[in-house]
């Protein structure tokens, strides 16, 4: 079952009641990345409204965006994903997130992303499709630097030796409903969150062939651009309905490019 806006809808809706009361202006996203995770509205940076009372995820409501608090769990070694849900699948994610991905699914809907599908691959490889995300990390270095990249900055290619230069788009995994009991769980939950490797319960996923076989992986950590583990980082996924994910698709991984501008703050 896709989670769509019509399935979604009365949590959406609770969002946006919410976003009609944030006043506040917005403001550049150096927050909440020194090591404490605010747990009160009173400690919310300004302009962005709280997405789940209990974990750093917020919706910047004049930007359109949604922000979270991350750390960095991994620098080297091949990659499967670029950030999963903490207590997941950090041994091949760079970032793990203390954050449910289905929250962040109900704030992209909010901020006017519409979810495609995952990869499928009967009877024919399909690649995921889905409004296209921008992904911005921002954090602060061992000097006291702020610091900014785009997250295909901090992946490699392994062929190549450069940045990764695919886009993400908003798959939207999938909603699981138990047929006995009728419990229902968001697939993207258990760690497919942000993946550089196709998934069937991908949240968000490159929409080119890559493999998630041990052997065939094409992506490693770029640990020249990576800070230390344990460094907090602010995560920035911002739709961009407006543009479309060009891509020279080659199914044997061969480098390919996706269109499209740098995030900006």
């Amino acid at each position: 079952m896709r989670i769509r806006r019509q399935s979604s809808w009365t949590l959406v809706l609770i969002l946006v009641a919410a976003c009609a009361r944030a006043d506040e202006p917005a403001t550049p996203v150096a927050v909440v990345d020194k090591g404490s995770q605010p747990s009160t509205s009173a400690n919310d940076p300004v302009g962005l409204v709280r997405l789940d009372p209990d974990a750093p995820v917020w919706i910047d409501v004049k930007r359109k965006r949604v922000v979270m608090l991350a750390e960095v769990c991994l620098r080297e070694g091949q990659l499967e994903m670029f950030a999963c849900p903490k207590g997941t699948k950090e041994h091949e994610s760079i970032l793990s997130v203390p954050v449910r991905p289905f929250t962040v699914h109900a704030g992209l809907l909010a901020a006017g992303a519409e979810p495609g599908n995952p990869a499928r691959w009967h009877p024919k490889f399909e690649p995921a499709r889905g409004t296209l995300i921008e992904i911005t990390l921002f954090w602060t270095d061992e000097l006291g630097k702020r610091q900014r990249a785009r997250a295909q900055d901090w992946i490699r290619q392994v062929k190549t030796g450069k940045a990764m230069d695919q886009s993400w788009v908003f798959g939207g995994s999938e909603l699981h409903v138990d047929e006995q009991s009728g419990a229902k769980s968001y697939l993207a939950d258990y760690g497919e969150f942000i993946c550089i490797s196709n998934f069937p319960g991908a949240m968000l996923d490159v929409p080119v062939e890559s493999s998630a076989k041990a052997g065939d992986l094409q992506f490693d950590a770029f640990a020249e651009r990576i800070p230390p583990l344990g460094t907090k980082v602010t995560l920035v996924l911002t739709p961009k309905p407006e543009k479309i994910a060009k891509e020279k698709r080659d199914v044997k991984g061969e480098e390919t490019r996706a269109e499209g501008d740098a995030p900006e703050d």
